[in-house]
């Protein structure tokens, strides 16, 4: 009886073509949005990680009241102590450690002869570069975090005391040559003046807008000798050895650190947040979720309403046959069931189409991405300029609830009138 029914379904393109076609339709949208959404959220978060937050992060609990502002008097002191008392736990084998100082300032460009060419704000970076006989960090984490290799334009990364790396849109608007002397004019953490010279060994840029419109980097060590910070850090970033984030043991670590080494009475102990903590991602990451589950609800109401408009014309066309399979004795619940079996096939071959086409689709999003550089000029917000989808186990299977689940909804909405069918009208119809 099954395949009596299927077969039927088929050949008969006017019961099958357009609620396939609806389906098709709506689970290739279906697709193509959950994945770039996953490969949107992924970005942000994956970016965020890098370049601002980790994956946990230690600072001092003042400092984290004005995170934003990145404030240097705030900033840890004694970070080989700090990290020599949690490395006693045994949870402290999860994490790779990396410490970042942010700072800001004034960058002046002599001319030829000493005098000021160009003078502007600069927002910097310092990270470990090279490696140091007196320092734990290990500068090779940081050049895979950052991908700073791949990430050179022109010229070298620092090798010694003094060399720096600026972005390349900026070079390239001052038209300098490389080898070429830069100062940069700030304060340290005490908040006295300090003026440094360094010397621009390459440019780089890391395909984020907000950081390649005009930044420098420098080594760490010589950022904590221009600022004044000696066994010091802004923050001190840590990382799952994979780079891929799991917010469940970020929290235990969270609350395993805070628990040994934060002190509620002392402004400048260390605490440690979590990625989600930060730049309100938690809260982002939420809201995207009930927007993709208020997303795909709108998709399966309207693909209902679609497949029910379908299957009343269906029904329409269909009376003369309901009728006689009614008067030859024929249940109305086994009619009923009958419309729904057809519905779930149509179903199940709309979201297998509608699934491969979406893939594809989505595929090549996830290798190609779209170049959003022209509509990100003026973003502060850590994502790459490419924004690209990412599939998943969850992509295959996303389009096969609102699929079948809309298509056996229509079909259901649309038989319940079998029920209100009277037999003394089934003569009347057949005559007609």
């Amino acid at each position: 009886m099954l395949k009596f029914l299927i077969k039927g379904l088929f050949r008969d393109r006017s019961r099958s073509l357009i609620p396939i076609l609806v389906v098709s339709a709506g689970v290739t949208l279906t697709v193509c949005m959950i994945s770039f959404m996953q490969g949107y959220l992924r970005d942000m978060i994956y970016e965020n990680a890098r370049f601002a937050t980790g994956h946990v992060k230690i600072v001092t609990r003042s400092f984290s009241d004005m995170i934003d502002q990145r404030p240097l008097d705030l900033a840890l002191l004694g970070v080989s102590d700090i990290l020599d008392k949690w490395e006693t736990q045994p949870q402290s084998a999860e994490l790779l450690w990396v410490p970042r100082i942010s700072f800001g300032g004034l960058l002046d460009i002599p001319d030829e002869n000493g005098e000021t060419r160009f003078q502007g704000e600069v927002g910097g970076m310092a990270v470990v570069m090279r490696p140091h006989s007196d320092s734990r960090f290990d500068p090779d984490i940081e050049r895979r975090l950052l991908k700073l290799d791949d990430s050179i334009v022109r010229g070298r990364m620092p090798a010694t005391p003094g060399e720096m790396l600026v972005s390349e849109q900026m070079f390239t608007q001052l038209d300098i040559p490389l080898g070429h002397t830069a100062s940069i004019i700030g304060s340290t953490m005490f908040g006295s003046m300090v003026v440094h010279n360094f010397t621009i060994v390459g440019t780089i840029e890391f395909g984020i807008e907000a950081l390649d419109r005009g930044g420098v980097i420098i080594d760490f060590a010589d950022a904590q000798s221009m600022l004044d910070m000696e066994d010091g850090a802004g923050e001190i970033l840590g990382f799952f050895p994979d780079f891929e984030y799991y917010p469940d043991r970020a929290d235990g670590l969270k609350e395993s650190f805070n628990a040994i080494l934060t002190d509620e009475s002392d402004e400048f102990s260390p605490l440690m947040l979590t990625e989600y903590d930060q730049n309100q991602l938690g809260a982002f990451i939420q809201y995207s979720g009930y927007t993709l589950g208020i997303t795909m609800f709108a998709f399966v109401f309207v693909m209902v309403i679609v497949l029910w408009n379908a299957g009343l014309m269906q029904g329409i066309r269909r009376y003369g046959e309901i009728g006689v399979r009614l008067a030859m004795g024929e249940s109305k619940g086994h009619v009923f069931r009958a419309m729904i079996i057809e519905s779930l096939a149509i179903g199940c071959v709309g979201s297998v189409i509608g699934t491969a086409v979406g893939l594809a689709l989505s595929y090549w999003m996830q290798a190609y991405g779209f170049d959003m550089s022209h509509y990100m000029t003026n973003s502060s917000m850590m994502m790459s300029n490419v924004m690209r989808a990412h599939v998943n186990l969850r992509s295959y299977l996303v389009g096969f609830a609102p699929g079948i689940g809309a298509t056996v909804l229509g079909a259901a909405m649309a038989g319940a009138g079998i029920f209100k069918r009277q037999t003394s009208q089934l003569f009347k119809e057949l005559e007609t």
